[in-house]
């Protein structure tokens, strides 16, 4: 049996790596945070991480250092600010193991190749319009790229898009997507294609500035003061759902999971969260996938009631990508879950 003190897990500090650094420990292996020069203090004041590597910048800072992961049989766990700084093209030249299929962020990252991916799943997606002329219904406007919301607008016509679109005018990659009233909820999964089974882990809402404390603000003050919505994320709430809408998460899950092996050799696995609105109807309408690890599972680091159903000590998202990366080690199946 291959001895898993002889790898490390490894990622950048930033998004989620707090519990990945976490999990990773609780699980009995040695975890490596690579940190920005000057942003370490969180890591080690948590003391999470068993080795931390400074660098100038993520983006080119990552590369070079590569050769020293590979040396320490280290296994990266990718998560939203790495998808971001490395970028969906330059994956592909990332040399140390890598947990996950690189493939699927291609697809997570083109809005037209995400959208073909997530109907054929059999999901209720949003409209999306092909331009500010077709718009005849209250739309939101998102632009391309892990910004946390910055920027997105709402707009009810092609006069309001174009007025707001002046105030983005380097913003040449967007969406312009129908906007469904209801309560958001994002979904965190975990499949393991060790065991072929399913978890649904937890689940969130986003906290967005201002869009969640504008309410604060009487509609003619809003107006008189010209404030503009922003949907900034700024933090993350727990959420629990309602229990008979249960069967229908495991579903929409699953068929995800099922289209992915058709899209690349290895398909979606690991943690991937499906964002959705929930209308007044109980109809889930996704609007996105993150097919890797989401900042939304950061509030369960001891753990969510769901995992607490299923698991007897506390089990974050993070620990979890870490017993998994375990199990595969100790198997002899650790080929398997990289890509």
């Amino acid at each position: 049996m291959a001895n898993t003190k002889d790898y490390a897990i490894a990622t950048l500090g930033s998004h989620s790596a707090l519990q990945i650094m976490k999990g990773a420990k609780d699980e009995g292996m040695h975890a490596i945070c690579i940190c920005q020069k000057g942003k370490s203090q969180p890591y080690e004041s948590y003391g999470v991480a068993d080795e931390i590597i400074e660098v100038d910048d993520f983006n080119e800072g990552f590369f070079a250092i590569e050769d020293q992961l590979i040396a320490k049989n280290a296994i990266i766990v990718p998560h939203g600010s790495f998808v971001s700084y490395i970028g969906p093209q330059r994956m592909k030249d990332v040399r140390v193991m890598h947990y996950g299929d690189k493939g699927i962020l291609e697809w997570e990252s083109n809005r037209t190749k995400e959208r073909e991916w997530l109907l054929s799943a059999g999901l209720k997606m949003p409209k999306i319009f092909k331009s500010g002329e077709e718009i005849d219904k209250p739309v939101i406007v998102k632009f391309h790229g892990a910004k946390g919301g910055f920027g997105y607008f709402i707009a009810k016509s092609p006069e309001e898009f174009y007025e707001k679109m002046k105030q983005h005018p380097e913003e040449k990659d967007y969406a312009i997507q129908e906007y469904i009233v209801g309560v958001p909820i994002y979904t965190h999964y975990f499949y393991s294609n060790l065991t072929g089974e399913m978890e649904v882990m937890s689940f969130d809402k986003r906290y967005e500035s201002n869009a969640d404390s504008i309410g604060r603000i009487a509609a003619k003050d809003q107006i008189d003061a010209g404030i503009e919505t922003s949907y900034t994320i700024t933090g993350n709430i727990p959420v629990v759902i309602r229990e008979s809408l249960l069967p229908q998460i495991f579903e929409m899950g699953e068929n995800v999971v099922k289209e992915a092996k058709k899209l690349v050799p290895k398909g979606l696995y690991g943690p991937f969260c499906l964002e959705a609105i929930l209308d007044p109807k109980l109809n889930f309408y996704v609007f996105e996938i993150s097919a890797r690890i989401v900042a939304g599972t950061n509030p369960f680091t001891n753990g969510s009631p769901y995992t607490w159903l299923r698991y007897d000590v506390p089990m974050s998202t993070g620990r979890r990508i870490a017993r998994e990366i375990k199990t595969a080690i100790e198997c002899g199946r650790l080929e398997e879950i990289l890509g």
